[in-house]
């Protein structure tokens, strides 16, 4: 069960495979360093939470933080401890063992420096996927070098300011960014890690763009005029992080200028009401199969599959209220269709119904291994709207022909309404 559009075919497997890698490497560390308790762990920007689902029930305690909620985290249950919170690199862990930066965006850079700061015997794993320096986009230097494998450099780099002994490593994920950095010792003993907080310190502020310099210095917060993340805390209102103060140990805080990213706001069309997404794909449905008194013929015609059209023409059969509604989604129309998988394939600018006799030849060894438990979670689209019904018979279809084949165990939110007015 996936009710997220994201691709469980690359988010599952991927999540699996960097939970293995982490597992292994705990189980390693306990034997070498003789420890008997798990690893405890914070994943900051867990997204769909899966990575931390899969730790917590082999036994590691932990909790993962993102600024959005996910629907698939309602599946988990009670074990599985997730927060919709914003992240800001002041937060401390002194008591977690390990912090994640699994695809962590902005605070990629700072996931090192959380975790010195945090206390002398946390560790790191880190996989870096888009590029960002401490206070924005990260700006690349003049070197023959990729983009991905400088910025690598450079987030190893911040790990060695920090005091730890950074390790790279290569996954066999389903992922073109698939190196991890793992600060998992340190280059000096703990009496002397106190002497890098102030080269630390020096570090961050010389990466420091040279108006949130001035306005550090000046003593007040400043006003951010580059692109992405400092943009986009201009175009918000939102204000930067003011300076910490002191802390306990007498350690400064970290200088100002980096904004934690706010809660985010849903925009590919999963938010929109039921209705109106059930009565678009509806339109476009009928579109597509141009449906005419007796033109699909009985039952025994052939299935009629529709035509393939351009979405730019689909758009234009769509009313005025309906595509100003769709354009303030990222995507639109497009994402939309592609948000409804079950019914339409979105492929090179066109849309057509989906034919799952095509699709299922490459998935029928797939589907043979699926637990019972993942099929017949939704109800078919085809067998209740497509004139001629489904292309497959119930028992080879994936989806439930009909509220008495719905699978009890499994049933999705989008159902429910349905399910009580069948009932």
């Amino acid at each position: 069960v996936w009710p997220e559009v994201t691709d469980p075919e690359k988010f599952v497997y991927e999540d699996v495979a960097i939970a293995t890698y982490l597992l292994i490497l705990w189980e390693d560390e306990r034997a070498r360093r003789g420890l008997a308790e798990r690893q405890s762990f914070v994943d900051l920007g867990c997204g769909n939470g899966l990575l931390v689902h899969i730790l917590s029930n082999e036994g590691h305690s932990g909790k993962g933080i993102d600024v959005r909620r996910r629907k698939i985290w309602d599946t988990y249950g009670p074990q599985t401890h997730l927060e919709e919170s914003a992240i800001n690199p002041n937060n401390l862990y002194p008591d977690v063992d390990w912090l994640i930066g699994n695809h962590s965006d902005e605070l990629t850079p700072w996931i090192p420096v959380m975790a010195a700061r945090s206390s002398y015997s946390c560790r790191y794993f880190l996989l870096p996927c888009c590029f960002f320096d401490f206070y924005g986009k990260y700006n690349r230097r003049r070197s023959q070098k990729s983009q991905y494998r400088e910025y690598l450099d450079f987030v190893t780099e911040v790990g060695a300011v920090c005091g730890f002994k950074v390790e790279e490593d290569c996954l066999r994920i389903p992922s073109t960014k698939r190196v991890c950095l793992i600060g998992a010792s340190r280059t000096c003993p703990a009496a002397e890690a106190p002497a890098l907080a102030e080269e630390r310190r020096g570090y961050i502020r010389r990466r420091q763009p040279r108006h949130l310099s001035r306005a550090s210095d000046q003593g007040f917060p400043s006003h951010p005029r580059e692109e992405g993340l400092l943009a986009a805390a201009e175009a918000t209102g939102q204000r930067l992080c003011e300076e910490a103060p002191r802390e306990r140990e007498g350690r400064t805080a970290l200088p100002s200028g980096f904004l934690p990213r706010g809660k985010e706001q849903v925009r590919n069309c999963t938010t929109l009401p039921r209705a109106f997404v059930d009565r678009v794909a509806l339109q476009v449905a009928h579109l597509l199969l141009r449906e005419t008194e007796g033109s699909l013929g009985g039952p025994s015609s052939p299935w009629n599959g529709g035509e393939s059209l351009p979405l730019s023409e689909i758009a234009g059969h769509l009313d005025k209220d309906t595509l100003k509604t769709l354009k303030k989604e990222y995507g639109g129309l497009q994402t939309l269709l592609r948000n409804n998988y079950q019914v339409f394939k979105v492929q090179h600018g066109k849309v057509r119904i989906r034919d799952w006799r095509e699709e299922e030849r490459p998935r029928k060894q797939t589907r043979a291994r699926l637990p019972s438990e993942a099929t017949k979670t939704r109800l078919c689209w085809f067998d209740q709207h497509h004139p001629q019904g489904c292309p497959l018979p119930s028992a080879s279809c994936s989806y439930a022909h009909g509220a008495t084949e719905l699978n009890q165990r499994r049933i999705t939110p989008g159902n429910k309404e349905l399910l009580l007015q069948l009932c």
